[in-house]
C-alpha cells in the first residue's frame, strides 16, 4: 500500500471543527478563572492563554508517548481520520475486520481510540495556537503586546508537526520520523515557554532586580550549552524508544553482564530504515540495538553531570537557589525514571514519567534562558529597600 492511499482528507473539516470545539473548553475555563482573578489588559490575557496552551502541549507530549508505548501508533492506519471516518465509532466495522484478520496486530478498537484521542488533542492545541496567532496580529498595536511573529512561528511549527504526525502513520512508525516528531513536540514546548516568559510581569522590585541581574549573568549563557546537551540526550532517547531498544540492556550498570558488550553502531545509527529493519532488507540484530541503548546511557552521564554542575552553580547564589534546585531535581527525576525503565523492564508508568521529565527539563531550561522583554530596557530599576538589598546581593555574587 503506497503512502498516498493512506491519506484520506474526507474527515478533515469535521476534525477541525471537533478540535476547535475541544479548544473552546480550556479557553473558556481559563477565561472564567482569569476574570475571577481580575486579569486586565491584552498582555495579561495573552500570557494566560499561552500558559494554557503550553500546559496542553505538555499533556500532548505525554499522550504521544502513551500512544507509542501502548503500540497504538497504527491503531488507525490512515490519516487524519480512522478508515476515513472522524471517530472510531464510524470505523467500527473496518476495525473489527482488521482485528479479526490479525488479532495481535496494530489495529484494535482500544488502540484506535488512543490514536484518535491523540489526534483530537493535537488538533485542539493547533486550534489554540491558531487563535493566539490571529489575536496577536489583531492586537499588535496595543501597549505591551508581544510581537505577533512569536505566535506566527509557533503556528508554522504546529503545521510542520502535523505533517510529521501524518508521516508517522504513513511511514509505518519509521524510527527517524518518530524521533523527529518527538523533538518537534519539545520544540513546541520551548516556543510556548519562551512566549510565556517574554510576557511575564515582575511581581516585586526584588523580582525585577533579580531578573535584570540574571539577564547579564554568565550562568544564563551557560544554560545554552546545558540545553544543547539535553537536546542531544532527548534525541538519543527518542531513537532508543522508537527502535524499542530499551530492553537491549536489561541490567545496570553493566549491559548484558558486560561493561562493553558487542555493539554495531553503524547499523544502529543508520538513519533511514523501516522499523525493525537494518537498512539492508534484514531484521535489526541485538548488537545494533545494544549500540543504540549504550549511546543513550553514555550520553546520560554527560547530560546529568552538566545538569548537576549547572544546578549547583545556581544554588550558590541566594537569588537563584530555587532555579538551581529545580534543575537538580529534574536531573534526579530523569536518572531514577531512566534506571527504573531498565531495572523493571520498561513499565508504562516509568516510561511516561521519563518522557514527562524530558519535557519539563526543556520547559525549565528555556524558562531560564528567556528573560521578559522589559528586562532588556536600559531604564534603571526603581529601588525600594528590598530592591536595593536584592541588587546589592546580586552585585556581590561572583
Amino acid at each position: 500500500m503506497d503512502i498516498a492511499s493512506l491519506i484520506d482528507l474526507d474527515p478533515v473539516l469535521e476534525l477541525l471543527v471537533l478540535g476547535g470545539a475541544l479548544a473552546l473548553i480550556p479557553a473558556a475555563v481559563v477565561a472564567w478563572r482569569a476574570r475571577r482573578q481580575g486579569v486586565r489588559g491584552w498582555r495579561a490575557w495573552q500570557r494566560v492563554l499561552t500558559v494554557a496552551t503550553l500546559f496542553l502541549t505538555l499533556d500532548l507530549v505525554v499522550f504521544g508517548a502513551f500512544t507509542r508505548l501502548t503500540d497504538s501508533g497504527l491503531g488507525c492506519p490512515d490519516w487524519p481520520g480512522c478508515y476515513g471516518a472522524t471517530t472510531p465509532w464510524g470505523a467500527r466495522s473496518a476495525i473489527s475486520e482488521a482485528q479479526a484478520a490479525r488479532p495481535t496486530g496494530p489495529v484494535t478498537h482500544h488502540k484506535a481510540w488512543i490514536e484518535m484521542g491523540h489526534r483530537y488533542l493535537a488538533t485542539a492545541v493547533g486550534a489554540l495556537i491558531t487563535g493566539l496567532m490571529v489575536a496577536a496580529w489583531r492586537a499588535r498595536r496595543q501597549p505591551g503586546a508581544l510581537s505577533p511573529w512569536w505566535p506566527t512561528v509557533t503556528f508554522l511549527w504546529v503545521c510542520v508537526q502535523g505533517a510529521f504526525g501524518a508521516l508517522t502513520v504513513t511511514m509505518k512508525l519509521q524510527p527517524i520520523i518518530v524521533t523527529l516528531h518527538l523533538l518537534g513536540a519539545l520544540l513546541g514546548v520551548g516556543l510556548l515557554t519562551a512566549q510565556v516568559r517574554a510576557l511575564h510581569e515582575p511581581g516585586s522590585l526584588y523580582e525585577r532586580a533579580v531578573i535584570k541581574a540574571w539577564r547579564g549573568s554568565p550562568w544564563r549563557r551557560a544554560g545554552v550549552l546545558v540545553l544543547a546537551l539535553v537536546a542531544v540526550q532527548v534525541a538519543l532517547g527518542g531513537w532508543v524508544s522508537s527502535n524499542y531498544a530499551v530492553l537491549a540492556c536489561p541490567d545496570f550498570p553493566t549491559c548484558q553482564g558486560q561493561w562493553w558488550p558487542d555493539m554495531d553502531a553503524h547499523t544502529g545509527f543508520t538513519v533511514w530504515r523501516p522499523l525493525g529493519q537494518d537498512g539492508q532488507g534484514g531484521w535489526i540484530a541485538l548488537p545494533a540495538l545494544t549500540a543504540i541503548h549504550m549511546a543513550h546511557r553514555l550520553m546520560a552521564v554527560v547530560a546529568l553531570l552538566a545538569l548537576l554542575f549547572y544546578g549547583m552553580g545556581l544554588v550558590r547564589h541566594t537569588a537563584w537557589q530555587r532555579e538551581g534546585r529545580v534543575v537538580i531535581g529534574l536531573g534526579a527525576w530523569q536518572l531514577l525514571t531512566g534506571l527504573s525503565n531498565v531495572v523493571f523492564s520498561w513499565p508504562l508508568l516509568s516510561a511516561l514519567a521519563h518522557t514527562l521529565g524530558a519535557a519539563l527539563l526543556v520547559w525549565w531550561l528555556v524558562r531560564l534562558l528567556v528573560v521578559p522583554d522589559w528586562a532588556a530596557e536600559g531604564a534603571p530599576v526603581r529601588h525600594g529597600y528590598k530592591g536595593l538589598h536584592a541588587t546589592s546581593r546580586l552585585q556581590r555574587a561572583p
